[in-house]
């Protein structure tokens, strides 16, 4: 599903000023944060510019400047909502634009070493907000041959950081997003394999705890998966009677997370026994509240 940021307002869209708040959830790895635009192209992964951009920033960490959401680390570019909204990419921001992504680069790169290989609007958030980064672009152009050179100049000063580290910290980091939480680090364990080309299975210990979704960048949850989320302390329904269908509706809800939102995966407890897992309905707060309608749709659920 699209996400239209055509308008000042979508700044404060609900999702946009979630992505917001969580990216200080996230923290770059290495030495330091290559700052590189936007696309028009989602993910930008898929763009020109970042093909680009992408052959000189091998084995760093990048961070991507936009708005109306702030940043995108590059392992994160394939994941809901960033992945699927639609805004101008002219590179001309107004003051609140400027503020709010400027803050929220300032929160993801704390104190790391940064090259901004940026202009315009960009380049002002940056200067704004950062101190001391070093500025790489000529004539406002980002992939231009001088540009590039000066990049990848600058890169040499730095080591690179290991393809295993980057590939388990970009899973991790999808996991403290999604669960809002830093301990979502234990739900991806040293040694977690995924498999798939697209979707992929997250395997760990040769059992399946969760799929990585091509569509959404998010993780669906398996049992196994349920019991990592629940030992977080997030995402948790708690019921008192022993389900048989795959619908939990809501008189059935005992307590809730309150930080529950539509669409979020969770876990159905029972006496401290995780029961099944699946997607919600309501927030946490309306499962509590409401007296009639679906909670949770189950995906997996424990059978007698």
């Amino acid at each position: 599903m699209k996400i239209p940021c055509t308008i000042d307002e979508s700044l404060y869209r609900p999702e946009v000023v979630r992505w917001r708040e969580r990216m200080s959830l996230l923290e770059p790895l290495g030495d330091v944060v290559v700052v590189l635009p936007c696309s028009m192209r989602k993910p930008y992964t898929n763009s020109k510019s970042h093909s680009v951009f992408m052959r000189a920033t091998k084995g760093v960490q990048e961070a991507i400047l936009t708005s109306p959401f702030g940043v995108c680390p590059r392992e994160m570019d394939r994941t809901y909502p960033i992945q699927s909204y639609d805004t101008s990419t002219t590179g001309d921001w107004s003051h609140e634009e400027i503020d709010l992504t400027g803050e929220c680069l300032k929160s993801y790169v704390d104190g790391k070493d940064v090259i901004a290989h940026v202009s315009g609007g960009y380049r002002e958030a940056c200067e704004a907000h950062l101190e001391d980064a070093i500025y790489t672009v000529e004539d406002g152009r980002a992939t231009s041959w001088e540009s590039m050179d000066n990049l990848k100049k600058e890169l040499r000063n730095y080591p690179r950081i290991k393809n295993s580290q980057k590939r388990i910290n970009g899973f991790r980091s999808i996991a403290r997003y999604q669960f809002n939480t830093k301990k979502g680090d234990s739900f991806i364990p040293d040694e977690t394999k995924a498999v798939g080309r697209f979707t992929r299975k997250m395997i760990y210990n040769h059992e399946q705890f969760a799929t990585l979704s091509f569509d959404t960048g998010l993780y669906s949850l398996n049992l196994p998966g349920g019991e990592k989320v629940y030992d977080m302390g997030v995402n948790w329904v708690e019921i008192d009677f022993e389900m048989k269908t795959n619908t939990l509706f809501t008189p059935g809800v005992v307590d809730a997370d309150p930080n529950i939102v539509p669409m979020d995966e969770v876990v159905v407890v029972r006496d401290g026994e995780v029961m099944a897992v699946g997607k919600s309905v309501l927030s946490g707060k309306e499962m509590k509240s409401a007296t009639k309608g679906v909670a949770v749709k189950i995906r997996h659920r424990k059978k007698n």
